[in-house]
């Protein structure tokens, strides 16, 4: 397993710079050129036997939904599968929390992208009360037994946690609620959850904290701007993923 560097990455919320932004012509430019080699890595994966694990977090209205379709254009329909994580079911809940996501991990070669993860449970559950502090507590090193068994397996894991200010949100949260397009989108729970952003700023740093690992590191995306946000993901797969598969240069 190929150890990556994290000592020079910033993972806290209050230290990361929402602001950087890029031109629609350089999006459209940048974006032509990573196409090409996320389809190439993505089937290179396929022919070696490596499952691949994309994590998408971060806040309501930040753009995950968007990234992940800007993603998916990319790879081969047959090998992919999006996984939006809701509430668990009755089923679900009577088992460990990890249970839905074991049944959901991809095949060797194949892509699994969870639109939400695992790390609810000491998100959401652990700001919302649905888990005790003994219980979200010792899920971090649940987590990382986890993440780490998958990677000793061969899975490439790439975590994204998407970044806005609670300011941008509450103007996207406006912009859907009178859209009607769009309205839907919008729900109670997310109006409820903008009241406990302090809460889960500390959730997410201690988060960051305690599962950021050489085989799963956590990769924060500033989402201020859509445009650099999508470049700046897309960018980060193919890095990772040909260096993960130490792809040939003739195939890149």
């Amino acid at each position: 397993m190929k150890k990556v560097n994290l000592s020079d990455r910033i993972l806290k919320l209050e230290e990361v710079n929402v602001f950087p932004a890029v031109e629609r012509n350089v999006y459209k430019a940048e974006m032509k050129k990573l196409k090409t080699r996320i389809n190439r890595a993505t089937l290179y994966a396929k022919y070696l036997g490596r499952p691949i694990v994309f994590v998408f977090e971060g806040w309501d209205a930040a753009g995950k939904g968007g990234a992940i379709r800007r993603l998916t254009q990319e790879i081969d329909p047959r090998l992919y599968e999006v996984h939006n994580i809701a509430a668990p079911d009755p089923q679900e809940k009577v088992r460990h929390y990890l249970w839905r996501f074991w049944n959901r991990i991809p095949n060797k070669g194949y892509v699994g992208i969870f639109d939400r993860s695992w790390y609810g449970r000491v998100l959401v559950e652990r700001v919302e009360g649905f888990c005790s502090e003994e219980e979200w507590s010792r899920s971090y090193e649940e987590i990382v037994l986890f993440e780490e068994q998958l990677a000793n397996f061969g899975t490439i894991i790439i975590k994204f946690w998407l970044h806005i200010t609670s300011e941008e949100q509450l103007a996207r949260f406006e912009a859907r609620k009178n859209d009607p397009l769009r309205r839907w989108k919008l729900t109670d729970e997310d109006w409820r959850n903008r009241e406990k952003w302090g809460e889960y700023v500390e959730a997410a740093n201690e988060m960051f904290l305690r599962t950021d690992t050489p085989f799963a590191p956590w990769k924060i995306v500033p989402a201020r701007d859509k445009y650099f946000a999508r470049i700046d993901i897309l960018s980060k797969v193919v890095d990772t993923l040909e260096r993960e598969l130490a792809i040939p240069k003739k195939f890149r």
